[in-house]
């Protein structure tokens, strides 16, 4: 099934003009599409279009089937997607405006130990045009259109490594940031990547200047194996060597984020290595309080000593926050949600 979400203005101009119609109605379609509408909703085209648009794309990629309210107001959606997969995004409001987590695929194949978004595998990729119906699903949900945008920021870290569905993100970028539409910029996108090197690298000569973030975790190759497998295919020094590139082409600093797990990552040893690593370079570290995952024995940091850490790493002259949680009593952690739906737990 065909997503009209998926195209450009340009391509909607190619496709009015083969389906017999006047070119300026692209417009109206795209307008329609980045408003959140499904094509029986768009109320400025004939019914005959819609019958065409309707014989060959899905009417509405996405839709909101669950909403969680956390009590410090963060809200987690559950999406259906037209073949019936399901997904979730996060939105969490800041000083600065509303942040939607999306994701990128259905499940993730990367196996990180501390992620509920793998335990299943991956299923499939999402298109540029879901990603995008992600936030235009949520931006419409809560009273905004392209007009007055409610949706601020967006953040790729929910389900799935982005990287991973490298054309599908890149493509999803240039529809967000266009003008006629919802008109995100890429300064306000954050993409999070566990440090798949050659797309980090072809991600620099894009001319999307995103706010590019390593889920780093650990500044050990071996330690990093255990608990993040791509570690196997790429070391510490060649990420930090696309992380450079990046900086050189894009002049935009770099994000590391790690979260503390007990007595693994969170030592005097790994404290320095991080010092050493990334003291002169143009980087702010995020460190999260790990969230529990039921399926995986890995335990969180103290909220004591995860201030501790904080605290050394600053003395040792690193840029550091100490992330504030959100959500947690609403299945916070990436994969969560989606997972207890599908074991059936509607409860959650």
């Amino acid at each position: 099934m065909k997503i009209l979400a998926d195209y450009s203005l340009d391509n909607l101009k190619e496709l009015m003009v083969s389906l017999g119609e006047k070119p300026f109605r692209a417009g109206q379609i795209f307008r329609n599409i980045h408003n959140g509408k499904g094509i029986t909703e768009m109320t400025d085209i004939s019914k005959a279009l819609k019958e065409k648009l309707l014989s060959e794309f899905c009417d509405n990629p996405i839709q909101i089937i669950k909403e969680l309210v956390s009590k410090d107001g963060t809200k987690k959606y559950l999406f259906k997607l037209y073949d019936g997969n399901v997904i979730e995004g996060v939105l969490m409001n800041y000083k600065y405006g509303n942040t939607l987590c999306v994701s990128t695929q259905v499940g993730c194949r990367m196996g990180c130990t501390f992620c509920a978004s793998t335990l299943g595998g991956l299923v499939r990729n999402l298109s540029s045009g879901e990603i995008l119906s992600e936030i235009l699903a949520v931006n419409r949900h809560i009273g905004g259109d392209i007009n007055k945008r409610q949706i601020t920021n967006v953040v790729l870290m929910g389900s799935g490594e982005p990287l991973d569905n490298y054309d599908n993100v890149v493509n999803f970028l240039r529809l967000l940031s266009c003008p006629d539409g919802i008109n995100i910029s890429p300064r306000n996108v954050s993409l999070s990547t566990c440090g798949l090197v050659p797309k980090m690298i072809a991600l620099a000569d894009e001319g999307l200047p995103v706010n590019l973030t390593l889920s780093l975790h650990s500044p050990f190759d071996e330690e990093r194996k255990k608990i993040m497998p791509i570690a196997n295919s790429y070391k510490v020094s060649e990420i930090i060597g696309a992380l450079d590139n990046y900086f050189e082409k894009t002049g935009r600093r770099y994000y590391l984020e790690y979260s503390l797990i007990q007595g693994v990552n969170d030592t005097e040893l790994c404290a320095k290595e991080l010092q050493r690593l990334f003291k002169s370079k143009p980087c702010h570290i995020n460190l999260i309080r790990l969230n529990s995952v039921k399926e995986k024995s890995l335990i969180a940091t103290t909220d004591k000593k995860a201030d501790e850490f904080m605290k050394k790493l600053e003395k040792l002259g690193l840029s550091v926050t100490l992330r504030r949680r959100m959500g947690d009593d609403i299945d916070g952690a990436c994969g969560q949600l989606r997972r207890r739906y599908i074991e059936g737990d509607s409860d959650n």
